[in-house]
């Protein structure tokens, strides 16, 4: 017998597979049996004093109920739970809290078939995984419970598009429209997304809504209801790509937010109209511009490229200059967030396992199948963020404090006089 392989006896002859899981199985079910039995001691001492006229108790064991299987996470486990026989007539049953009566499943493994499905296995192929997770005895999950969780989804999304928003105060924003093909659809859906930034640095969706194409209508309503929720304050700094539709919009109900280019949607802009020779030069020389610590000389840096690529590249040079203001508009903000706000990425980034969910689905989905499968995997990706980083210096944002090339204004002046004096 090999030193490196360990069995366990079940029976004569017969050898486990798994003797750990096994083990913690029997473990589990020796719990669950001391739990039930507990609870069955609280409700008989509850009735002690219910006695007949001869003194006999009137609420007493009574066996138990049928053997069943509660499938969890480590396996399925067989499970007894007593019963008790009321002799006063008063209807008096045992129901333990802890295994109510039609409980075939633990929450951790009802939890599995969604996150299957929203991880990108078909519901087809549910069984195969759940017995390559919970053992070949894994039974009763059926992929029914898709259609309930996606009723459950659309109801949760539902509420919380509704949610108040009157005691939030979101301090920079990144809006962006995400792309799906969609079931009988003649356009592709477009899911608008906004996530926010707190005044404690914290990251968070403020809208996932269905849109068509970023169109001048989407977005002015979405903003509108975001506004109608108790969003009364403007942000201070927004961030998106080139779509029309929500800078017009963002100008009418946030007059005072700034509007900031997304650099990695600007350089895929001004890329796609260039040879692929010629790329990487231009590449390099757009990093040039964002790159410099203060913006005269990004204003310098972008008067280099267009002058040295506008009569052999007019198309690209023309889509640079488009936006050259909004691409600069960082430096008038903290230094310590600039790796922040110089891109639309937390949504980029959030959204890829999306367009990953949907690429493995047979087929293209409904539309509001796509939309509650965003929002619940964008509220889980949504636990797994960190802070902002300099999130202590968002309260100086808030105050209005004018920075210059991302420090303070007030400290430079204060600087420049002092070398005056000198």
């Amino acid at each position: 017998m090999s030193k490196n392989k360990i069995i366990a006896l079940k029976k004569p002859g017969e050898i486990s597979e798994d003797p750990l899981t096994e083990l913690l199985c029997t473990g589990a079910k020796k719990l669950i049996a001391d739990v039930v039995e507990a609870e069955l001691q609280q409700l008989l001492s509850q009735y002690a004093d219910l006695r007949s006229g001869l003194g006999h108790q009137q609420v007493v064991r009574n066996g138990y109920l049928p053997e069943r299987e509660i499938q969890t996470g480590i396996g399925p486990v067989k499970i007894r739970v007593p019963k008790v026989r009321d002799k006063s007539g008063q209807g008096i049953k045992f129901n333990s809290a802890f295994l109510p009566p039609y409980l075939r499943k633990t929450k951790s493994v009802e939890d599995v078939s969604p996150w299957l499905y929203l991880k990108g296995i078909s519901t087809g192929d549910f069984q195969e995984a759940l017995q390559t997770l919970l053992g070949s005895d894994a039974k009763g999950l059926s992929a029914s419970t898709i259609s309930r969780c996606k009723r459950i989804w659309e109801e949760e999304h539902e509420a919380w598009s509704r949610r108040s928003l009157g005691s939030k105060r979101y301090v920079y924003i990144w809006a962006d429209g995400v792309y799906f093909n969609i079931r009988s659809d003649d356009a592709r859906q477009c899911i608008l997304v906004i996530i926010g930034v707190t005044e404690h640095g914290q990251k968070e969706f403020i809208a996932i809504e269905d849109g068509y194409r970023e169109s001048d209508q989407s977005w002015p309503e979405l903003l509108l209801r975001i506004r109608a929720q108790g969003l009364k304050q403007s942000p201070k700094l927004a961030v998106g790509d080139g779509a029309l539709g929500f800078w017009k919009a963002l100008s009418k109900v946030f007059p005072e937010t700034v509007h900031q280019r997304c650099w990695v949607h600007k350089t895929a802009n001004v890329l796609n109209k260039l040879p692929r020779l010629t790329q990487p030069k231009v590449k390099q020389a757009l990093h040039e511009i964002w790159i410099t610590p203060t913006k005269d000389d990004a204003y310098k840096a972008f008067g280099i490229a267009i002058a040295t690529y506008k009569d052999k590249l007019p198309k690209a040079m023309e889509c640079l200059e488009k936006d050259k203001n909004e691409m600069l508009a960082f430096y008038d903000f903290r230094a310590a967030h600039w790796q922040h706000i110089l891109t639309s990425n937390p949504i980029e980034s959030t959204f890829a396992t999306v367009r990953l969910r949907t690429a493995k689905t047979r087929g293209c989905v409904a539309r509001h199948t796509i939309l509650s499968m965003v929002y619940k995997l964008g509220q889980s990706a949504q636990k797994r963020w960190r802070k902002m980083r300099g999130f202590k210096l968002l309260a100086e944002v808030i105050r209005g404090v004018q920075f210059k090339d991302g420090e303070r204004v007030e400290q430079l002046e204060e600087g420049e006089f002092d070398r005056a004096v000198i």
